[in-house]
C-alpha cells in the first residue's frame, strides 16, 4: 500500500520556508556580508551565495557533489523527523 506523500512533501516545503525566514532576515552562523553581496561559509553550498536555492539548511531536499583528495561524493540530506517520531 503506497502512502500519499503530498501532506509531507508540502509540510516540509513549509518547514523550510521558516527555516529560510529565520535565516536570511536573522543570525545565521556561515552568512557573510560584503557591501555588495552576501555569501554563504557551508561547505555543502558549492555557489558560495547565501540564497533560497543554494541554501543546504533551507532546503529539505538537498544534494551536492563534492570533491576530496580526488574523489568526487554525491552528498544527500537527510531529512530527520524530531517533530514525529512515532513515524
Amino acid at each position: 500500500r503506497r502512502k500519499n506523500n503530498t501532506h509531507t512533501h508540502k509540510t516540509k516545503m513549509q518547514q523550510d520556508e521558516v527555516v529560510w525566514s529565520i535565516i536570511s532576515h536573522g543570525h545565521c552562523s556561515f552568512k557573510l556580508k560584503s557591501t555588495t553581496q552576501t555569501f554563504c561559509k557551508n561547505e555543502y553550498n558549492v555557489t558560495n551565495l547565501c540564497s533560497r536555492q543554494a541554501c543546504p539548511l533551507a532546503n529539505s531536499r538537498y544534494a551536492t557533489v563534492i570533491e576530496k583528495e580526488g574523489e568526487l561524493y554525491l552528498c544527500m540530506k537527510t531529512i530527520e523527523r524530531a517533530h514525529m517520531p512515532n513515524r
